[in-house]
């Protein structure tokens, strides 16, 4: 999959933008606030039809406006054209259509271009709390399984019904419906996380053995309540534990993703360095994962492609992804000559961009 051009229409701080892309590595360097991360983020609207950032659609329309358009040619690996546009209006909202065709709703398009982001947002998976994780996972799967993404709305769903319930004294025949929905969909979740975090773990660590130049060893462990037991009898014997806390205490929506650095918590004993390393690494496996999964190269978008990586480690990165197994990539730096002299030496061929002001010029 590759994006061949992208219009851009009052998102953000630019007004009108049209590139022609490169089908291998496009680098976007400029000033910070300049614009570069948010030709970024427009590419991953027509991807997962939101920001790659926790913004609201009305705060990625340009100041002054009413909305924004985000239009995007692509071919798919098999050469076949596509055109994905989404558009947002402070009073008609958001709509997505592919091929001139609008989506009913917005998660039957998640999967259709499958993509990847490396970003200093993601340090959030190590430093944050377990819901990050979770969302991370969440976000990933869902582009490779519509299972997944339905089992996971419907027990969202559910799980909200619930807690309101728990808040006004229920019956038991009430909470025992809702606890059966909430047990069919996370059955589907519990096995699906798994099944993915046990594909991923040696692809990590192949990963992170070559960014780190063998320095260190890491591992990662998927925990969950349903490891000890069906959710419907963890819900049973947590029963008053729920009525006290008036929300529902067990569940998949409790899962956590532990990552460690020689046998230690990574998040205590990594430098940010190796943090950085580990994420990059578990990147680079939901890449070869939704590869697999979608038959088609995702894109990938490297943000702030220095930050907290020295030159070794990101010359290690980008002759990692310079081979057949990696497709389009889109890259930012405030660095021009630091950007360039890493990729002549890894031997890149790419197409560089200078943005100013939410304009680009090559």
């Amino acid at each position: 999959m590759r994006l061949d051009r992208l219009s851009i229409i009052n998102f953000k701080n630019i007004e009108s933008e049209d590139l022609s892309l490169s089908a291998g590595i496009n680098c976007f360097v400029g000033d910070n606030g300049a614009g570069k991360t948010n030709i970024l983020d427009a590419v991953h609207y027509l991807s997962m039809a939101k920001s790659m950032h926790t913004l609201a659609d009305s705060q990625s329309v340009r100041h002054g406006e009413d909305g924004f358009v985000i239009d995007g040619r692509f071919t798919r690996d098999n050469s076949r054209p596509e055109q994905v546009v989404c558009s947002y209006t402070r009073r008609g909202g958001k709509t997505l259509k592919r091929n001139g065709k609008e989506y009913e709703r917005l998660s039957e398009h998640v999967g259709t271009v499958p993509i990847v982001v490396v970003s200093p947002a993601d340090s959030a998976l190590i430093s944050d709390s377990a819901e990050e994780r979770r969302r991370y996972l969440n976000r990933f799967i869902s582009q490779v399984d519509r299972t997944y993404l339905t089992a996971l709305m419907r027990y969202s769903a559910a799980l909200q019904e619930r807690n309101k319930l728990l808040k006004t004294s229920p019956t038991e025949d009430i909470l025992l419906i809702y606890d059966g929905m909430l047990a069919t969909n996370a059955d589907v979740i519990y096995r699906k996380r798994m099944e993915t975090i046990e594909a991923m773990i040696p692809l990590v660590e192949e990963f992170y053995t070559v960014l780190s130049d063998k320095r260190e060893t890491i591992s990662m462990e998927y925990r969950s309540e349903l490891q000890t037991a069906s959710l419907s009898e963890l819900l049973l014997a947590s029963r008053q534990r729920d009525f006290v806390n008036e929300h529902t205490t067990s569940g998949v929506h409790r899962d956590d993703v532990i990552f460690c650095i020689g046998g230690h918590p990574l998040r205590k004993f990594g430098s940010q360095g190796q943090q950085k390393s580990f994420l990059v690494a578990l990147k680079l496996a939901e890449y070869t994962l939704l590869a697999q999964h979608s038959g088609c190269k995702p894109i990938l978008l490297l943000d702030d492609l220095f930050d907290k990586l020295d030159m070794r480690r990101v010359s290690q990165l980008l002759k990692l992804t310079h081979n057949p197994n990696f497709g389009q990539i889109f890259i930012t730096d405030c660095n021009k000559h630091r950007l360039q002299q890493t990729l002549d030496e890894a031997e890149a061929e790419y197409q560089l961009f200078n943005i100013t002001n939410g304009k680009a010029a090559l």
